[in-house]
């Protein structure tokens, strides 16, 4: 495998840099955003929910506009769109600017998690493709975990530069969050000037000459003479058929495939991680462990991330599928009931002496609730509400229920800890190795991308509705429901996922697909 080749596929999937520093810097972000602009818990989570609502209708768009102009231009497109949305985030002045900025950056997020594997596949050798392609996926954890170092250091930055300066305060630090996105956007745009159009794309669009050069530039003369033959036959092939249509991947004999790619799909998000990874700083502020170690506890979740991800890729094709899922399922039920235990047991006071060290709030109006020991977080919350308005609750409830719990941060700490390195090891690498090998070859593209719809679609609800589980019924409630979910994973998986591991398409489809 050519050092040319891992560069391409590095700099194709930056965008998946790029989305996973997004979803994870507006979990930081929106704990200074949200009190600046006296964003309702609503508000939050449908700024949080903006980019899933649109990458999950550019996931069905994406691959039809790149068949029309190319993969390499809509991708330009996309690292453009980034930037854009990374500038107009951080010169946000109003709620809806803030949103839409998020929106557009929602549909670059679907193109390129779309595209970039697409066009990665397409330039490599069966060989080298698995490996390339996992790039992408590596590259999304880098960037989560990427944004929560930014967010920490940039936590840790604001006081010290109220003392020497006024760049960086409370009120601007997300700005800053957001914009620094800018940077990594702009690399990828010109980055992406480096890297060569698709050469099945160019056979497809009869420019045999550029796509034989680049497949020689990329494997050298007599690999790119295989390559060409095994294309032109493919597109040959692909001639004699008739175009797919939308409903054949509801056929009775795909039935069973469609349900196992549905069912992962979907069991991916509602557990939970897009609310451990949008909201993990607001979680471990809410969980009394302080604000600069809540930032530091997001970094060990994106160290964590990287870890599990990188031995999931090293293990997938030793140990299977199966078994990394049901590890995985397994584990994540029991990181969400450990982090439930650990709300469930704690309780609320608010003394006079925790009230004086709350700043920016009139004492007289907590007066009704002083001493008063709540052991739920959701009477605590309508007692809050009640007394300082709707207002002064959303800009200071964190810091008043960071003061006023008692729980235990260092078991809600390992029950997230676990419920991530779960993920990572499981759901999150394998579904897309999953829905790769499960759909036959002629409505795999289809069918792929009906899931990513599905998949993004549950994605958007969670988000969507995370902050009003939270206020309704309760963190601990919250997360035994994400822990249930995952155990229901579990015990559907265990009896319906066939194994893949070492068998070709073909077999895998001669077994699976019934006629």
């Amino acid at each position: 495998m050519s050092g040319r080749l891992v560069f391409i596929a590095f700099v194709v999937s930056l965008g998946g840099f790029l989305f996973g520093f997004d979803a994870a810097i507006i979990s930081g972000a929106q704990e200074f955003f949200g009190p600046y602009f006296g964003f309702t818990g609503d508000q939050v989570a449908s700024i949080n929910a903006a980019p899933t609502s649109a990458a999950m209708f550019a996931m069905l768009i994406a691959g039809w506009i790149s068949d029309k102009i190319g993969r390499k231009k809509v991708l330009i497109i996309v690292a453009f769109v980034y930037a854009l949305s990374a500038f107009l985030s951080a010169y946000a002045s109003s709620y809806w600017i803030l949103w839409c900025a998020r929106f557009i950056g929602g549909a670059a997020f679907g193109a390129a998690l779309i595209l970039a594997p697409m066009y990665i596949a397409e330039v490599s050798t069966a060989k080298n493709r698995g490996k390339l392609v996992s790039i992408q996926q590596l590259n999304i954890v880098i960037g989560l975990s990427a944004a929560y170092f930014t967010g920490y250091f940039l936590q840790q930055s604001i006081s010290e530069a109220i003392q020497t300066s006024d760049m960086i305060t409370k009120e601007n630090v997300w700005r800053w969050m957001f914009g620094l996105e800018l940077i990594p956007a702009v690399v990828y745009f010109f980055l992406l000037f480096l890297v060569p159009r698709s050469p099945r794309w160019l056979y497809v669009k009869q420019k045999n000459q550029e796509a034989f050069e680049t497949l020689e530039r990329l494997h050298g003369t007599e690999k790119a003479k295989k390559e060409e033959f095994l294309i032109k036959e493919s597109l040959k092939e692909n001639d004699q058929k008739e175009k797919v249509k939308i409903s054949e991947i509801f056929k009775k004999s795909l039935r069973f495939v469609l349900f196992i790619g549905l069912f992962v799909g979907v069991i991916q998000m509602i557990t939970g991680i897009n609310a451990i990874f949008f909201y993990s700083t607001s979680i471990f502020k809410q969980s009394g462990i302080g604000t600069d170690a809540a930032f530091a506890s997001s970094v060990l979740v994106g160290i964590i991330n990287i870890v599990f991800t990188v031995l999931a890729m090293l293990l997938i094709d030793r140990m299977g599928r199966k078994p990394l899922m049901f590890i995985g399922l397994i584990g994540a039920a029991i990181g969400m009931f450990l982090t439930s235990y650990g709300f469930g047991k704690a309780t609320y006071q608010l003394t006079p002496e925790k009230i004086a060290h709350i700043e920016g709030i009139d004492a007289s109006k907590l007066d009704n609730i002083q001493n008063v020991i709540y052991d739920s977080d959701v009477s605590f919350k309508q007692a809050l509400k009640g007394a300082l308005g709707d207002q002064k609750f959303v800009e200071k409830q964190a810091e008043i229920i960071e003061a006023a719990g008692n729980l235990d941060p260092i078991l809600i700490l390992i029950g997230i800890l676990v419920f991530v390195a779960s993920f990572a090891f499981s759901l999150g690498p394998v579904m897309w190795v999953l829905l790769s090998e499960l759909f036959p070859n002629r409505v795999r593209s289809l069918m792929i991308a009906f899931v990513g719809f599905v998949n993004s679609f549950t994605s958007w609800v969670v988000q969507r509705t995370f902050n009003w589980e939270i206020e309704t019924l309760g963190s601990s409630t919250s997360y035994f429901i994400f822990g249930m979910l995952a155990l229901i994973g579990f015990v559907v998986l265990i009896k319906y996922l066939p194994e893949t591991k070492g068998k070709s398409l073909e077999q895998i489809e001669k077994e699976l697909v019934k006629a």
